[in-house]
């Protein structure tokens, strides 16, 4: 199988990464059929796709929501969904047995060649697929959430995985217009969660140590590497901070004020951080302009917004 011949695709699960991804295959011209366990999932998941959809309308990321709406279809049954796929994604609940079920049952009815992908954000595909008749075939489709904007996907495989799958994965993926990136071995919590906790414990330490506010770590961050990183990786900006590239920018650095020698070490997350934290970012949100917004539904509407002018600049829209 090539690129080409993947034109139908099936999403096992719906719920806010199963419709997400019905969305972003949807908005890329594929024909996807989304399972869902019972009449119930099914109308919610249409509610939310139809919700992303007109959000989508209404910021310039598309412009036919009919169009992208004829391209999703639903089912209650695995053998309709994945009968004549291509490709597979299933998003099933973050359960092993879930997990193992959803593939014995797309493996009884799909296509031999057709793909099956994950997007398990903790399970290791190993355990996924300790039962596969075609474990060859199976890989890691990480997203990060939502995934009909967030463009990374994290790609894992095991010892069985045929490279060939892998690649063509990655070649699906980065047609649809994600940026796709392939583990070469099993890490807990991929690589960006590893990133994304990295910094957190820093943030958490800092306030704790009481060098600064919630609201200071958070804008630091926001209006200082947050911004770059939305260009250019870590790499890159340190290439782009010393006339002599990255090497010279780890010189510099080795030969000056150790500052890794004071950074948080500690393994586990403090457990009164939630209350100290959550005092502060209520707070936070209160002093948010309107346009902002006061509670988790207007942030997040506004950050999916501010996300989409950032991909319009990344060329994803």
């Amino acid at each position: 199988m090539t690129l080409n011949d993947i034109k139908k695709v099936a999403g096992i699960g719906g719920g806010v990464i199963g419709g997400s991804w019905a969305v972003l295959f949807a908005m890329k011209g594929l024909k996807v059929t989304l399972f869902d366990i019972n009449d119930d999932c099914i109308a919610a998941d249409k509610k939310t796709i139809e919700t992303n959809i007109d959000f989508l309308v209404e910021n310039g990321a598309i412009k036919d929501k009919n169009a992208v709406l004829a391209n999703i279809s639903y089912t209650t049954s695995m053998e309709e969904a994945v009968k004549d796929a291509q490709f597979i994604q299933e998003s099933g609940p973050e359960r092993l047995n879930i997990k193992q079920d959803n593939l014995a049952k797309i493996e009884e009815f799909a296509p031999a060649d057709a793909i099956f992908a994950t997007s398990a954000s903790g399970l290791p595909l190993g355990e996924i697929t300790a039962n596969a008749v075609h474990p060859e075939r199976c890989v890691g489709g990480h997203p990060y959430n939502p995934p009909h904007l967030i463009p990374l996907v994290e790609i894992t495989k095991t010892e069985k995985t045929d490279p060939k799958v892998v690649e063509l994965a990655k070649e699906f993926y980065q047609s649809i217009g994600k940026e796709a990136v392939v583990l070469h071995k099993d890490c807990p919590g991929y690589i960006c969660n590893r990133l994304q906790l990295a910094v957190f414990r820093e943030a958490i330490d800092l306030v704790k140590r009481g060098v600064c506010s919630v609201e200071d770590v958070d804008k630091a961050l926001t209006f200082g590497p947050g911004i770059r990183w939305a260009i250019f990786g870590h790499n890159m900006i340190m290439q782009l901070g010393n006339k002599d590239g990255i090497s010279g920018m780890i010189d510099m650095l080795g030969g000056g004020y150790n500052l890794c020698a004071d950074i948080a070490a500690w393994d586990t997350i403090p457990a009164d951080y939630g209350k100290i934290a959550q005092e502060q970012v209520d707070e936070m949100m209160k002093n948010f302009s309107d346009e902002i917004g006061h509670d988790n539904a207007s942030i997040s509407k506004y950050r999916d917004k501010m996300l989409i002018e950032i991909l319009k600049l990344h060329g994803k829209f």
